[in-house]
């Protein structure tokens, strides 16, 4: 099922002991189009301090209207690392905040959440194979790695759904409108489109943006580059904004871009289905499962 990013902004996030807060942002990964943590703010009980919420802890089977259920308690959250999230959130942040709750880190593996692909809430007090030494060392390595990246390009990659709205999307011959908001795949947190705002060009239309029909983002300048004409757009199925689309509604839409639907990569291999959307991307144009 897909959700509204917008939608998600002021729900309560639950835990096992009483209600953390809610949420006042959401930060996507802007390398795999995926959403990686929520901003809850705690409200009284945490002096209304600010903190990080893993979509990893999300127990989305029980998913309501105004509610995400976390597996996680009040205590882990007091005493988890306290992150400014008013500032870039950066790899060793994430390194203290992933260690501490033991999830694996993201960026170790071939998933979007490394090693099986989604995300999946562990049950307090448990453990998997996942945290044994030999995989957490392979862990730290790539850390390592990823940090000697960071010095030379310091940017984190994740980004602010808030911030992001109102950035311009751009067609080959002109700009078509700005970001509105974005649909959420509710199971893998995986980015399925950009909303886009064509009223200053095309009046009183919304259309939806598969990622992979993005071909370059310029955050600084706040531009999305899209690799294909003002017509196409035009053409394109339009969005209501009071209906998430169905299925049949998607499949149309990713047949006008000439993609796959993002639902295809459960009938190719067990890698790319425990892979998700975004990494089995290549298996879907190629035709083939990903190796």
């Amino acid at each position: 099922m897909l959700r509204d990013t917008k939608e998600m902004v002021g729900m309560t996030i639950g835990a096992s002991d009483g209600d953390i807060g809610q949420v006042r942002d959401l930060y996507f990964d802007d390398e795999a189009w995926v959403i990686r943590y929520m901003v809850v703010e705690t409200g009284t009980w945490l002096s209304s301090r600010r903190v990080l919420v893993s979509a990893m802890s999300i127990d989305t089977r029980n998913w309501t209207l105004d509610r995400l259920p976390a597996q996680l308690t009040r205590v882990q959250v007091r005493n988890s690392p306290d992150i400014d999230t008013e500032k870039p959130v950066l790899r060793q942040h994430e390194m203290r905040f992933l260690t501490y709750y033991q999830y694996p880190f993201y960026w170790a593996g071939e998933g979007l959440f490394a090693p099986d692909g989604y995300p999946a809430p562990t049950p307090l007090g448990s453990s998997s194979p996942g945290f044994d030494a030999d995989y957490r060392k392979a862990q730290m390595q790539d850390s390592r790695a990823a940090q000697a990246d960071q010095r030379q390009d310091n940017d984190p990659h994740l980004r602010s759904c808030t911030a992001v709205t109102g950035d311009h999307i751009h067609a080959i011959n002109g700009d078509i409108g700005h970001v509105q908001g974005m649909l959420v795949d509710e199971e893998s947190w995986a980015i399925r489109y950009l909303i886009v705002n064509t009223s200053n060009w095309w009046l009183g239309h919304q259309v939806l943006i598969p990622p992979e029909s993005i071909t370059e983002v310029n955050w600084l300048d706040r531009k999305v580059m899209l690799e294909m004409t003002r017509q196409a757009i035009q053409e394109a199925p339009t969005h209501d904004g009071a209906l998430l689309p169905d299925r049949p509604g998607e499949t149309l839409v990713y047949q006008h871009y000439g993609h796959n639907g993002a639902w295809q990569y459960e009938s190719l291999s067990p890698l790319s289905a425990r892979a998700g959307p975004a990494n089995a991307r290549a298996a879907l144009n190629t035709g083939k499962p990903n190796d």
